[in-house]
C-alpha cells in the first residue's frame, strides 16, 4: 500500500505538471573510494533505474578498480583531495577551514585534481564537492580561476555564480541520520523534505531555478535506503512533473 508520503510526493509533482512545469532533480553520491559491493550496487541502480549519478570520489583514496567500468549515467566529481578534517579545535569539520592557508589548499586541490583525472578521464566534471560540504565562501573565486566550473554543497545556495565562472548547484535531501544512528533517515522524513522545498520552489518562496539534490553515502546505505531509492527513481520516472538531470548538463560542461 502506497504510504501518505509517496501521495504528498505524487500531488506536488502533479501540481508542477499542472503548472506546464518540470522539477529537476539531481543524484550525488560522497566518498568513492573503494570498488565494493555497496559501490557496485549504487552504480548498477543508477544503470537499472537510468537515472544520473553524480559519483563524488576521494581523490588520494580513490582505487583505480571504481572507474574501471561506470555505466554511461555516471559523472565523477571531485571530492576534496584526501577528505581529511584540518579544522581548529572547536571548529565544524572540514577540509579546507578557512584557518589553513589558502596556498596548501590550493595545491592539494590541484593534486587530487591531477590524480583523478589520471583515473577517471574523461568521466570527471570540473566540480568540487567538498567534504563535509564546507568551503571558504571568499576562496570560490580561486576555484575559478583555478579551472574549477562548479561547486556542490549542501542546503540552499546564498547564490547560482558564487564567483564569476563559477557555478552553485547544491544537494537539499541527505538519506543519512548523521545525529542519529547514521541509519536511513526514513521514507516519511526524506519525502516531507522533499515536498516542502518543491513546494517553495514552485510558489516561488524558494530558489526556483536550483534543482533538488538528493545526497546519498553508498558505504552507510541498509536496506530500506536502498529501497527508498529504487522506489524514488521508480515513481518519478513515471509520473509528468518531474525529471532527473545529470551533472554534464547542470554544471554546463
Amino acid at each position: 500500500m502506497v504510504s501518505a508520503s509517496w501521495r504528498a510526493l505524487d500531488a506536488e509533482l502533479a501540481r508542477w505538471r499542472d503548472a506546464g512545469r518540470e522539477a529537476q532533480l539531481w543524484w550525488r553520491d560522497d566518498d568513492a573510494a573503494r570498488a565494493d559491493p555497496a559501490l557496485e550496487r549504487l552504480l548498477q541502480l543508477s544503470h537499472e533505474s537510468a537515472t544520473p549519478l553524480a559519483l563524488a570520489a576521494v581523490p588520494m583514496a580513490a582505487e583505480a578498480a571504481i572507474f574501471a567500468s561506470l555505466p554511461r549515467t555516471v559523472a565523477v566529481l571531485q571530492h576534496g583531495a584526501d577528505h581529511r578534517n584540518r579544522a581548529a579545535e572547536g571548529e565544524k569539520k572540514s577540509e579546507f577551514p578557512e584557518s589553513e592557508d589558502a596556498g596548501s589548499a590550493a595545491r592539494r586541490l590541484e593534486a587530487g585534481r591531477a590524480r583523478l583525472a589520471s583515473l577517471a578521464g574523461a568521466r570527471l566534471l570540473p566540480v568540487l564537492a567538498p567534504p563535509w560540504n564546507r568551503f571558504p565562501e571568499a576562496r570560490k573565486a580561486a576555484l575559478a580561476a583555478s579551472g574549477f566550473r562548479g561547486i556542490s554543497q549542501y542546503g540552499p545556495r546564498a547564490a547560482a555564480m558564487p564567483a564569476p565562472g563559477l557555478r552553485q548547484i547544491n544537494t537539499h535531501i541527505d538519506l543519512i541520520a548523521w545525529r542519529g544512528d547514521r541509519g536511513f533517515v526514513g521514507e516519511a522524513q526524506a519525502l516531507e523534505a522533499a515536498v516542502r522545498q518543491l513546494a517553495a520552489r514552485r510558489e516561488g518562496s524558494g530558489d526556483r531555478d536550483e534543482p533538488l539534490g538528493w545526497l546519498t553515502h553508498h558505504a552507510l546505505h541498509d536496506d530500506a535506503a536502498w529501497e527508498f531509492l529504487a522506489l524514488l527513481f521508480e515513481r518519478t520516472r513515471v509520473r509528468p512533473g518531474a525529471c532527473w538531470s545529470s551533472a554534464e548538463a547542470l554544471f554546463h560542461t
